[in-house]
């Protein structure tokens, strides 16, 4: 009885709330942009040096877009959607 009573309670009920959402997805898309600018760079000849693979682009920009991603997804996943709505009570 308990567990039915457990699992209708708990149905339609998301993990995060809408603000934890759309920091997902802004971290997201920030990973996805880093890597997007990370791609690329290569040359067709191995016999062939190409400079490119070592622009600032490839080497500062796309590793720091990743890594603020992924310090947005923990902010994400850490924030209290809850917190502004008590408070306003």
């Amino acid at each position: 009885m308990g567990e039915q009573k457990r699992k209708q309670s708990s149905k339609g009920e998301f993990i995060f709330g809408k603000k934890n959402y759309k920091w997902l997805f802004i971290g997201l898309a920030f990973i996805a942009i880093g890597f997007i600018l990370m791609a690329g760079g290569g040359s067709d000849d191995p016999n062939v040096f190409d400079e490119s693979i070592f622009s600032w682009r490839r080497i500062r920009l796309a590793p720091t877009l990743v890594l603020t991603g992924f310090g947005i997804q923990v902010y994400a996943i850490l924030l209290n959607p809850d917190k502004e709505s008590k408070s306003k009570k």
